[in-house]
């Protein structure tokens, strides 16, 4: 009723306590569990050179270092909601788990990446002149569209979610509890703290650094 991971790790404990090797001798632990864990590592550093480069790209992109890391907030944010999908699914931060933080994480940036630009936009474009009213009307406006897209990928996800625990779901489920929940989360998330925080640490678009 366990997972492989933990098992292993069982039986090194205990074999590591109880038997002692003569000299030359050595155990090695492969198979399944190997391979995933080395997965799971590969994964999680190629995941943090990721989010370090769409840093830098949204820096880039939007001219203020202070708006890219305002619209990377979200990441956290999704992060609250992925962690109580990973628990929900056994509690166990598996390959399948990991490649959902990472599509959660691609869309909760899309979900500030539009908040962001159409504040912007407000400022640049249409002549919002007053920093608080351009980011009050651009979160408002920008309300329906990021709930349709979010509400769009978490509905996909829920026969998906629903079906865990029967034969052939064991990557689907999990991933999917990550994304669903982890959308829940971000969503609600960043049409409340993000426009406060970027009232609060946010510069007008004439003045960004």
């Amino acid at each position: 009723g366990r997972d492989l991971r933990r098992v292993v790790n069982d039986i090194q404990g205990r074999v590591s306590q109880n038997i002692t090797l003569p000299q030359g001798y050595h155990l090695e632990y492969g198979g399944q569990f190997e391979s995933e864990a080395q997965a799971s590592s590969q994964l999680l550093w190629l995941s943090l050179g990721v989010v370090i480069a769409i840093y830098f790209i949204l820096s880039g992109a939007f001219g203020s270092s202070r708006d890219g890391l305002l619209i990377m907030l979200n990441l956290p944010l999704g992060l609250i909601g992925g962690v109580v999908g990973v628990y929900l699914a056994g509690g166990v931060l598996s390959v399948a788990s990991i490649v959902g933080f990472i599509t959660l994480f691609g869309i909760a940036t899309r979900n500030g990446i539009m908040l962001v630009s159409h504040i912007r936009y407000l400022q640049e474009q249409e002549g919002v002149t007053d920093f608080r009213t351009a980011v009050t009307q651009g979160a408002t406006e920008r309300l329906v569209p990021i709930l349709m897209t979010a509400l769009a990928a978490g509905l996909a996800l829920v026969p998906i979610a629903l079906s865990a625990g029967e034969p052939g779901s064991e990557i689907q489920a999990p991933m999917a509890m990550v994304i669903m929940f982890g959308l829940l989360s971000s969503t609600a998330l960043n049409m409340i703290v993000v426009p406060i925080l970027y009232v609060r640490f946010g510069r007008p678009a004439a003045t960004a650094p």
